[in-house]
């Protein structure tokens, strides 16, 4: 008995704590219980199999691991972003979109659906959060489709899908954990996942666009009675053309003398703080310059663009890592709320508690996920696991295929934190030796839970959706009528065309891969007249090295060993070679890592 548990301790092991799990135990506790009992057998029976390699002296490096986690510079981002969240949540942002955004689509038919989907995709890259999103738009959005006519399956699938966008779009919470987990860079997670994120979006948009063709009776447009703004689309195009011709003034004239990243924020800063304060300055003494539909369209739809550039922007510029791109947007939260006047002492305070539980939450979690990797590493459960999905047939297509299934199905059981945090590390080293990009599988990933986020009958989504929606019927005061509740099934068969385009994407994603892995081709945010005047300033000093004075945003530090590329030679003298064939630096020390020098450029 004892030689049958000692070669099959690993699957053991894996059942037992998934099995838990599964039966809604305490996911930290159940990993770090299962991780300690299992350590303890794995001892007693270690001189029965040569694959297990656990001895009592072992059981100490749970301490440094621990520590471990605390020094992750990444996971910083997780409680910056969680806070930014909950603050625009609490501000009333959304409620502030789906008005603006629901007139100005208003005129055609399904235009409130639309609405819903551009405002979910907003609130992701700026919240984050599935079930701030969800429960916002369920709260404002679903009584006014019900009001005017919408059906009840489409009205609840498109805010149920609209809000799982928060799982996919940057800066979601699941890249960054995907990127912490998987080895690899958050910025890169985001930049692979953009291109994926906004054709899913479109992929809505085009499914919202089928149904007021074929069924246009469940997409009615709005009636001119519910839209006061009215129209006012000459002077937002208006408003839009200045904008443009703004950035590219201050682009190509104004910054022309700066660097590229510099260029960029100081235009965009432009493009959008002249048209904001017009607006402002013309509804505060009535100007009458523009409609109302363009004066709310700018008030309302700047602050939160302005804040995905200030978050999203500087990173993918490279001028902020996401940990200082999340207290960046955290700091632009609170300004755009207290310029709406909507922060308080109590707002601050309730924000703070939630994502001091979260971030707390996430650490036992990790905690408890070490404490199970070090035991289940001990017994050999990774190769295990990699032999397994290593026989599956069909290579690295069946191992993906494979892979999406049980995440999927672990989905809507468990949340994205404790897959991430157990199966992702299991995963990865077989994905990696199959050749898999890990950004790639990241996202794939990202797509595979935000599609089990929709799937009855345990989605998150689902459930968050029928907290708010109205289960009985209830009298709308606009109308004077009495409008009939929203029933589970309708939420369940209205996702059902959503799970389906995620399928689809999932299937295009594999089929496509360079939608993701296009960050790795993506070149350097720089003009040449920036690298030309770089070079003249470096004197002596190589690309990166200190006193340079260059930096390349998303660059490699060319004279940092360890990083696949060679050291700098300098720019005077040749050097004599160093013992084994490298030159030294400059000043006659050796080359980092006795990397060998590039030939010198004069």
């Amino acid at each position: 008995m004892l030689d049958l548990i000692a070669h099959n301790l690993a699957p053991i092991m894996f059942i037992t704590v998934m099995g838990m799990l599964l039966l809604g135990y305490p996911v930290a506790f159940t990993l770090a219980a299962g991780g300690m009992y299992f350590f303890v057998i794995g001892v007693e029976v270690s001189h029965i199999s040569p694959e297990i390699q656990l001895s009592w002296s072992l059981a100490q490096a749970n301490m440094n691991r621990v520590f471990d986690i605390m020094r992750n510079d990444t996971l910083l981002a997780i409680p910056f972003f969680t806070f930014m969240g909950l603050i625009l949540e609490r501000s009333r942002m959304a409620e502030d979109l789906l008005d603006t955004v629901g007139q100005l689509f208003g005129t055609m038919r399904g235009g409130l659906a639309f609405a819903v989907i551009m405002v979910g995709a907003l609130l992701a890259a700026t919240t984050g959060v599935v079930a701030a999103s969800v429960i916002a738009m369920g709260l404002i959005s679903l009584p006014i489709m019900m009001r005017y006519n919408y059906h009840p399956g489409l009205a609840a699938g498109t805010i149920a899908a609209s809000g799982t966008l928060a799982q996919i779009i940057p800066p979601s919470l699941v890249l960054i954990v995907m990127a912490d987990q998987l080895g690899r860079s958050v910025g890169d997670m985001y930049v692979g996942a953009f291109f994926p994120a906004m054709i899913i979006v479109v992929m809505y948009c085009a499914y919202i666009f089928a149904i007021t063709l074929i069924k246009p009776q469940w997409v009615p447009a709005l009636p001119p009675e519910a839209r006061p703004l009215g129209n006012g689309g000459r002077s937002l195009f208006a408003i839009l053309a200045i904008a443009v011709a703004l950035f590219l003034t201050g682009y190509y004239f104004v910054f022309e003398d700066f660097r590229y990243e510099t260029r960029v924020v100081w235009s965009a800063l432009a493009a959008t703080i002249i048209p904001y304060g017009f607006a402002l300055v013309n509804r505060a003494i009535n100007l009458g310059y523009l409609s109302k539909m363009a004066e709310q369209v700018v008030i309302v739809l700047i602050p939160p663009l302005a804040l995905i550039f200030l978050v999203l922007g500087t990173i993918f510029l490279g001028i902020a890592t996401p940990t200082e791109g999340g207290a960046m947007g955290a700091t632009g939260a609170l300004i755009m709320s207290l310029m709406k006047r909507r922060l308080d002492m109590k707002t601050l305070l309730q924000a703070l508690d939630s994502t001091a539980k979260l971030a707390t939450f996430v650490m036992f979690i990790l905690i408890g996920a070490r404490v199970f990797a070090l035991t289940f590493y001990g017994i050999s459960g990774n190769r295990w696991v990699e032999d397994l999905m290593l026989a599956l047939p069909g290579g690295e297509i069946g191992f993906l295929i494979t892979v999406s299934v049980i995440i999927f199905i672990l989905g809507c059981f468990l949340d994205f934190f404790e897959i991430a945090f157990i199966m992702v590390p299991l995963l990865a080293p077989v994905a990696d030796k199959l050749g898999i990009d890990l950004i790639w599988f990241g996202v794939l990933l990202g797509f595979n839970l935000q599609a089990s986020f929709l799937t009855p009958p345990f989605g998150f989504a689902l459930f968050y959706l029928r907290s708010v929606a109205p289960i009985k019927a209830w009298h709308d005061e606009t109308t004077n009528r009495m409008i009939e509740p929203i029933s589970t099934k309708s939420i369940y068969t209205g996702t059902l065309p959503f799970i389906l385009i995620q399928i689809v994407m999932l299937g295009i994603l594999i089929a496509f891969p360079g939608l993701v892995t296009h960050y790795k081709t993506e070149p350097l945010l720089l003009d040449q007249s920036d690298i030309d005047r770089e070079i003249n300033n470096i004197g002596g000093g190589g690309f990166g090295l200190p006193g340079s004075g260059l930096s390349l945003p998303g660059a490699p530090n060319l004279g940092e060993p360890g990083n696949g590329m060679p050291a700098m030679p300098s720019f005077g003298e040749p050097a004599e070679p160093a013992p084994g064939g490298a030159l030294p630096a400059p000043g006659g020390l050796p080359a980092p890592g006795g990397a060998t020098g590039l030939p010198n450029f004069n």
